[in-house]
């Protein structure tokens, strides 16, 4: 009875991936780009905010992401060694003169 109440979990539901909006700050690698998220925390004694910075490798399959762009990278299956997150999408371009 209990044997055919039971439904994988895996199945019925879809992934959350968690989603972050970073810059990139270098299109060196081949299919790869490093994007650095600063997260700002509040300080427990001071009050003050503290930029946190943190730099993901990001999979970018046309290289066509460069340095100074806002893109959005999103979790995914690891990749190579450091590669966990792929850009999904760019928001903003620099303007150049």
């Amino acid at each position: 009875m209990a044997d055919t109440e039971i439904k994988t979990a895996s199945a019925t539901s879809t992934a959350f991936k968690r989603k972050l909006v970073g810059r990139v700050v270098s299109d060196k690698m081949d299919k790869t780009v490093v994007v650095e998220v600063v997260r700002r925390s509040r300080h427990p004694v001071y009050k003050k905010y503290v930029p946190h910075r943190t730099r993901y490798k990001a999979h970018d399959e046309r290289n066509e992401f460069k340095t100074g762009d806002r893109v959005e990278i999103v979790e995914h299956r690891p990749l190579s060694r450091e590669k966990r997150w792929k850009v999904s999408r760019l928001i903003t371009r620099p303007v150049e003169e």
